[in-house]
């Protein structure tokens, strides 16, 4: 994942920023019964991506994985649109309360960027999604960095067809969605009425979308890792902050790592998960690797 990647993190700012003032007004709004339901996962399970990971004679990744982690978020489905049957395997492979947290497939977001002709392809894409039943957690649907409020119609459109027992969060990348005062509130309007949850991306190069304004009660944040010893720092800071949120109401926590150089994912998720156990009162399991601790990350 190379989004906002930059050539010297040591010089970024990677100060979380105070909560946009709405956010504890809809968690206060949205209040829900029972415990905090929290995922972590990485984006992929592929042994060519997550070196270090599997042990040796490993047969089945997704098997492996999910004895690791409780979710995935499932980037492979952005690329295309799999047979059902994959989808059954995918299922039938994971344990019990594994979540699968898929991408709205391309042709949606980038190549027919939520025009009148996406429908059908949506309509298909949840038609196998749906194949995951009780595993399936929130589709997200990320927009191209070009994609900006000129093409707000198709936004409030899509949002309007969305079928609403499908959960969604949006990610948006183009300045002017946050930078713009009165497009940013009229987004978050909308995604808050239709209870689509408002997508958070930590990483280096575009801290203009950590605008920290939750539209549900539904954190659903992509953690980047920059390669560098900052991103131990960044993930503790993170454990701050959603204790905070969890302590207003918050109760349910996505929380996906990426690296722009996808090599120790599980590594730091097993930090972020080893701090976030004891302050949130969860038992997660500690992913296990080959690597040793956090000084052979960066070496």
């Amino acid at each position: 994942m190379k989004f906002g990647k930059v050539e010297h993190p040591e010089l970024i700012d990677f100060t979380i920023p105070p909560d946009h003032p709405d956010t504890a007004v809809v968690l206060s709004k949205n209040k829900q019964d029972g415990e905090t339901k929290i995922f972590v996962g990485c984006a992929k399970w592929n042994r060519q991506d997550l070196k270090n990971f599997y042990p040796r004679g490993t047969k089945d990744e997704l098997t492996y994985y999910s004895t690791q982690f409780n979710c995935i978020e499932l980037n492979a489905t952005f690329y295309r649109i799999f047979p059902p049957d994959t989808y059954e395997k995918w299922y039938n492979k994971t344990p019990e309360g594994f979540k699968f947290f898929p991408k709205m497939t391309r042709d949606v977001s980038h190549l027919r960027r939520l025009n009148d002709k996406v429908y059908e392809v949506a309509d298909r894409y949840l038609e196998v999604t749906s194949l995951l039943k009780e595993k399936l957690g929130t589709i997200f649907l990320q927009m191209h960095n070009n994609f900006d409020p000129k093409n707000w119609d198709r936004v409030e459109r899509f949002v309007e067809y969305w079928p609403k027992e499908f959960p969604l969060a949006l990610e948006f990348r183009h300045t002017d969605w946050f930078t713009d005062e009165t497009v940013s509130q009229e987004l978050y309007h909308l995604l808050e009425e239709n209870g689509i949850a408002n997508v958070l991306v930590d990483t280096a190069g575009r801290r203009d979308l950590m605008h920290m304004r939750l539209t549900n009660n539904e954190a659903f944040i992509r953690y980047v890792g920059a390669n560098h010893e900052s991103d131990y720092s960044r993930l503790e800071d993170w454990v701050e902050r959603l204790d905070a949120w969890k302590n207003m109401g918050l109760k349910n926590i996505h929380f996906f790592v990426h690296q722009n150089l996808e090599l120790e994912s599980p590594l730091l998720s097993a930090h972020f998960i080893e701090m976030l156990n004891p302050k949130l009162g969860t038992n997660l399991t500690i992913p296990r690797s080959t690597l040793s601790p956090q000084k052979d990350l960066f070496n």
